[in-house]
Protein backbone atom coordinates (compact mmCIF):
# COMPACT_ATOMS: atom_id res chain seq x y z
CA UNK A 1 0.00 0.00 0.00
CA UNK A 2 1.32 3.46 -0.79
CA UNK A 3 2.59 4.77 2.52
CA UNK A 4 1.21 8.25 1.98
CA UNK A 5 -2.46 7.25 2.11
CA UNK A 6 -4.22 9.89 4.27
CA UNK A 7 -6.58 8.87 7.08
CA UNK A 8 -9.24 11.43 6.19
CA UNK A 9 -10.38 11.99 2.64
CA UNK A 10 -13.18 13.32 0.47
CA UNK A 11 -16.00 11.31 -1.10
CA UNK A 12 -17.64 12.35 -4.37
CA UNK A 13 -20.83 10.28 -4.66
CA UNK A 14 -23.61 12.29 -6.37
CA UNK A 15 -21.18 14.96 -7.56
CA UNK A 16 -21.52 16.05 -11.17
CA UNK A 17 -25.26 15.25 -11.16
CA UNK A 18 -26.54 18.81 -11.00
CA UNK A 19 -27.28 18.93 -7.28
CA UNK A 20 -24.84 21.83 -7.04
CA UNK A 21 -22.99 23.81 -9.71
CA UNK A 22 -20.03 21.81 -10.98
CA UNK A 23 -17.65 24.70 -10.30
CA UNK A 24 -18.81 24.83 -6.68
CA UNK A 25 -18.20 21.11 -6.21
CA UNK A 26 -14.72 21.36 -7.72
CA UNK A 27 -13.94 24.36 -5.52
CA UNK A 28 -15.01 22.37 -2.44
CA UNK A 29 -12.62 19.56 -3.35
CA UNK A 30 -9.80 22.05 -3.89
CA UNK A 31 -10.49 23.54 -0.47
CA UNK A 32 -10.31 20.05 0.98
CA UNK A 33 -6.88 19.62 -0.57
CA UNK A 34 -5.79 22.90 1.02
CA UNK A 35 -7.05 21.68 4.40
CA UNK A 36 -5.06 18.45 4.18
CA UNK A 37 -7.77 16.06 2.96
CA UNK A 38 -5.70 15.03 -0.02
CA UNK A 39 -7.38 11.66 -0.60
CA UNK A 40 -10.21 12.03 -3.13
CA UNK A 41 -12.41 8.97 -3.71
CA UNK A 42 -14.51 8.61 -6.84
CA UNK A 43 -15.80 5.93 -9.24
CA UNK A 44 -16.86 5.44 -12.82
CA UNK A 45 -20.33 4.63 -11.43
CA UNK A 46 -20.82 8.05 -9.83
CA UNK A 47 -22.89 9.98 -12.33
CA UNK A 48 -21.60 7.58 -15.00
CA UNK A 49 -18.27 9.39 -14.98
CA UNK A 50 -19.56 12.88 -14.13
CA UNK A 51 -18.01 12.81 -10.64
CA UNK A 52 -14.63 11.91 -12.12
CA UNK A 53 -14.90 14.94 -14.39
CA UNK A 54 -15.54 17.18 -11.35
CA UNK A 55 -12.46 15.68 -9.69
CA UNK A 56 -10.52 16.35 -12.87
CA UNK A 57 -11.49 20.03 -12.58
CA UNK A 58 -10.47 20.09 -8.91
CA UNK A 59 -7.00 18.58 -9.36
CA UNK A 60 -6.16 20.42 -12.58
CA UNK A 61 -2.68 21.87 -12.20
CA UNK A 62 -2.13 20.18 -8.83
CA UNK A 63 -2.36 16.45 -9.49
CA UNK A 64 0.66 15.69 -7.32
CA UNK A 65 -1.13 17.03 -4.22
CA UNK A 66 -3.92 14.46 -4.45
CA UNK A 67 -4.11 10.81 -3.46
CA UNK A 68 -6.56 9.73 -6.15
CA UNK A 69 -8.85 6.71 -5.78
CA UNK A 70 -11.36 5.44 -8.33
CA UNK A 71 -13.40 2.28 -8.76
CA UNK A 72 -14.32 0.01 -11.65
CA UNK A 73 -17.78 -1.47 -12.24
CA UNK A 74 -17.81 -5.28 -11.74
CA UNK A 75 -19.21 -5.76 -15.25
CA UNK A 76 -16.10 -3.99 -16.60
CA UNK A 77 -13.71 -6.05 -14.49
CA UNK A 78 -12.41 -8.61 -16.98
CA UNK A 79 -8.67 -8.43 -17.65
CA UNK A 80 -9.11 -6.32 -20.78
CA UNK A 81 -12.16 -4.53 -19.39
CA UNK A 82 -10.28 -3.23 -16.35
CA UNK A 83 -7.58 -1.74 -18.55
CA UNK A 84 -10.14 -0.11 -20.84
CA UNK A 85 -12.23 1.22 -17.92
CA UNK A 86 -9.15 2.68 -16.26
CA UNK A 87 -8.21 4.46 -19.49
CA UNK A 88 -11.67 6.06 -19.60
CA UNK A 89 -11.43 7.11 -15.96
CA UNK A 90 -7.97 8.61 -16.45
CA UNK A 91 -9.27 10.59 -19.43
CA UNK A 92 -12.16 12.02 -17.38
CA UNK A 93 -9.81 12.77 -14.48
CA UNK A 94 -7.27 14.30 -16.88
CA UNK A 95 -4.35 12.47 -15.33
CA UNK A 96 -2.02 9.63 -16.26
CA UNK A 97 -2.31 7.61 -13.04
CA UNK A 98 -4.40 6.60 -10.05
CA UNK A 99 -2.93 6.10 -6.61
CA UNK A 100 -5.46 3.35 -5.86
CA UNK A 101 -7.92 1.53 -8.14
CA UNK A 102 -10.70 -0.56 -6.61
CA UNK A 103 -13.17 -3.19 -7.80
CA UNK A 104 -16.43 -1.51 -6.74
CA UNK A 105 -18.11 -4.75 -5.66
CA UNK A 106 -17.80 -8.38 -6.57
CA UNK A 107 -19.56 -9.47 -9.74
CA UNK A 108 -19.49 -12.45 -12.07
CA UNK A 109 -15.98 -11.99 -13.44
CA UNK A 110 -13.42 -14.32 -11.81
CA UNK A 111 -11.25 -12.39 -9.37
CA UNK A 112 -8.10 -13.75 -11.03
CA UNK A 113 -9.06 -11.95 -14.25
CA UNK A 114 -9.66 -8.66 -12.46
CA UNK A 115 -6.39 -8.91 -10.57
CA UNK A 116 -4.52 -9.69 -13.79
CA UNK A 117 -5.91 -6.47 -15.24
CA UNK A 118 -4.98 -4.53 -12.11
CA UNK A 119 -1.44 -5.90 -12.20
CA UNK A 120 -1.08 -4.99 -15.86
CA UNK A 121 -2.12 -1.43 -15.02
CA UNK A 122 0.28 -1.30 -12.09
CA UNK A 123 3.19 -2.56 -14.15
CA UNK A 124 2.40 0.02 -16.83
CA UNK A 125 2.40 2.81 -14.24
CA UNK A 126 -1.28 3.71 -14.67
CA UNK A 127 -2.08 2.77 -11.06
CA UNK A 128 0.15 2.65 -7.99
CA UNK A 129 -1.91 0.04 -6.12
CA UNK A 130 -5.17 -1.89 -6.38
CA UNK A 131 -7.85 -2.98 -3.96
CA UNK A 132 -11.50 -3.83 -3.56
CA UNK A 133 -14.75 -2.45 -2.17
CA UNK A 134 -17.69 -4.14 -0.43
CA UNK A 135 -15.73 -7.37 0.19
CA UNK A 136 -16.29 -9.50 3.29
CA UNK A 137 -13.70 -11.83 4.84
CA UNK A 138 -14.55 -14.83 2.64
CA UNK A 139 -14.11 -12.69 -0.48
CA UNK A 140 -10.88 -11.18 0.82
CA UNK A 141 -9.47 -14.64 1.49
CA UNK A 142 -9.84 -15.50 -2.20
CA UNK A 143 -7.66 -12.62 -3.31
CA UNK A 144 -3.99 -13.16 -4.11
CA UNK A 145 -1.31 -11.11 -2.43
CA UNK A 146 -1.21 -7.46 -3.44
CA UNK A 147 -4.60 -6.12 -2.37
CA UNK A 148 -3.95 -2.72 -0.80
CA UNK A 149 -7.31 -1.73 0.74
CA UNK A 150 -10.98 -2.61 1.15
CA UNK A 151 -13.63 0.12 1.07
CA UNK A 152 -16.80 -0.70 3.01
CA UNK A 153 -19.80 0.90 4.69
CA UNK A 154 -18.87 1.82 8.27
CA UNK A 155 -20.47 4.19 10.73
CA UNK A 156 -21.97 4.10 14.24
CA UNK A 157 -25.18 2.61 12.83
CA UNK A 158 -23.51 0.11 10.48
CA UNK A 159 -20.96 -1.66 12.69
CA UNK A 160 -21.14 -5.19 11.30
CA UNK A 161 -17.51 -5.18 10.14
CA UNK A 162 -16.33 -4.95 13.74
CA UNK A 163 -17.19 -8.59 14.42
CA UNK A 164 -14.84 -10.17 11.88
CA UNK A 165 -13.80 -8.10 8.86
CA UNK A 166 -12.21 -5.19 10.73
CA UNK A 167 -10.11 -7.35 13.11
CA UNK A 168 -9.09 -9.56 10.16
CA UNK A 169 -7.99 -6.47 8.21
CA UNK A 170 -6.16 -4.91 11.17
CA UNK A 171 -4.26 -8.13 11.82
CA UNK A 172 -2.96 -8.00 8.24
CA UNK A 173 -2.26 -4.29 8.11
CA UNK A 174 -4.98 -3.93 5.46
CA UNK A 175 -6.48 -0.41 5.43
CA UNK A 176 -10.28 -0.23 5.63
CA UNK A 177 -11.84 2.77 3.91
CA UNK A 178 -15.09 3.79 5.63
CA UNK A 179 -17.68 5.20 3.26
CA UNK A 180 -20.82 7.03 4.45
CA UNK A 181 -19.31 7.70 7.91
CA UNK A 182 -22.19 10.08 8.73
CA UNK A 183 -24.89 7.72 7.41
CA UNK A 184 -26.79 7.72 4.16
CA UNK A 185 -27.77 11.28 3.32
CA UNK A 186 -26.33 12.44 6.65
CA UNK A 187 -29.00 10.57 8.62
CA UNK A 188 -26.82 10.35 11.71
CA UNK A 189 -26.68 14.13 12.02
CA UNK A 190 -30.02 13.97 13.87
CA UNK A 191 -28.82 11.40 16.42
CA UNK A 192 -29.45 12.76 19.92
CA UNK A 193 -26.38 11.05 21.35
CA UNK A 194 -24.06 12.38 18.65
CA UNK A 195 -25.53 15.87 18.98
CA UNK A 196 -25.01 15.80 22.75
CA UNK A 197 -21.43 14.51 22.50
CA UNK A 198 -20.76 17.22 19.94
CA UNK A 199 -22.17 19.85 22.31
CA UNK A 200 -19.73 18.77 25.01
CA UNK A 201 -16.81 19.07 22.60
CA UNK A 202 -18.04 22.19 20.85
CA UNK A 203 -18.31 20.36 17.53
CA UNK A 204 -21.09 18.98 15.30
CA UNK A 205 -22.70 15.55 15.23
CA UNK A 206 -21.07 14.98 11.85
CA UNK A 207 -17.63 15.63 13.29
CA UNK A 208 -18.33 13.19 16.12
CA UNK A 209 -19.44 10.54 13.61
CA UNK A 210 -16.31 10.94 11.51
CA UNK A 211 -14.03 11.02 14.58
CA UNK A 212 -15.68 7.79 15.77
CA UNK A 213 -14.62 5.97 12.58
CA UNK A 214 -11.09 7.35 12.88
CA UNK A 215 -10.66 6.00 16.42
CA UNK A 216 -9.99 2.57 14.92
CA UNK A 217 -6.47 1.66 13.79
CA UNK A 218 -6.16 1.32 10.04
CA UNK A 219 -9.47 3.02 9.19
CA UNK A 220 -9.58 5.76 6.56
CA UNK A 221 -12.75 7.88 6.58
CA UNK A 222 -14.13 9.43 3.38
CA UNK A 223 -17.08 11.73 4.14
CA UNK A 224 -18.59 13.61 1.21
CA UNK A 225 -18.93 17.38 1.13
CA UNK A 226 -20.13 19.43 -1.79
CA UNK A 227 -19.73 22.90 -0.28
CA UNK A 228 -17.05 24.82 1.58
CA UNK A 229 -18.76 24.80 4.98
CA UNK A 230 -19.05 21.01 5.05
CA UNK A 231 -15.48 20.61 3.84
CA UNK A 232 -14.20 22.72 6.73
CA UNK A 233 -16.42 20.75 9.11
CA UNK A 234 -15.06 17.42 7.87
CA UNK A 235 -11.44 18.55 8.02
CA UNK A 236 -11.83 19.65 11.65
CA UNK A 237 -13.07 16.18 12.62
CA UNK A 238 -9.47 14.98 12.58
CA UNK A 239 -8.85 17.01 15.72
CA UNK A 240 -11.80 15.61 17.71
CA UNK A 241 -10.65 13.24 20.46
CA UNK A 242 -13.51 11.16 21.81
CA UNK A 243 -13.40 10.19 25.48
CA UNK A 244 -14.20 6.80 27.00
CA UNK A 245 -17.53 8.28 28.12
CA UNK A 246 -18.30 9.40 24.56
CA UNK A 247 -17.55 5.96 23.12
CA UNK A 248 -19.57 4.24 25.86
CA UNK A 249 -22.60 6.43 25.11
CA UNK A 250 -22.32 5.66 21.40
CA UNK A 251 -22.03 1.93 22.20
CA UNK A 252 -25.20 2.14 24.30
CA UNK A 253 -27.14 3.88 21.52
CA UNK A 254 -25.60 1.88 18.66
CA UNK A 255 -24.46 -1.49 20.06
CA UNK A 256 -21.48 -3.32 18.61
CA UNK A 257 -22.31 -6.58 16.79
CA UNK A 258 -22.43 -9.74 18.89
CA UNK A 259 -22.48 -12.09 15.92
CA UNK A 260 -21.52 -12.25 12.28
CA UNK A 261 -23.78 -10.24 9.98
CA UNK A 262 -24.08 -10.04 6.23
CA UNK A 263 -21.90 -7.24 4.91
CA UNK A 264 -23.96 -4.05 4.62
CA UNK A 265 -23.71 -2.04 1.42
CA UNK A 266 -25.14 1.14 -0.07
Amino acid sequence: MPGDMPRLGQGTWRMGEGLRPRAEEAAALRLGLDLGMTLIDTAEMYGEGAAEEVVGDAISGQRDRAFLVSKVYPQNASRAGVVAACARSLKRLRTDRLDLYLLHWRGGVPLAETVAGFEALREAGHIRAWGVSNFDVDDMAELPAGCAANQVLYNVEARGIEFELLPWSQARGMPVMAYSPVGQGGALLRSKVLVEIGRRHGVTAAQVAVAWTLRQDGVVSIPKAGDAAHVRENAAALGVQLTERDVAEIDAAFPAPKRKRALEML
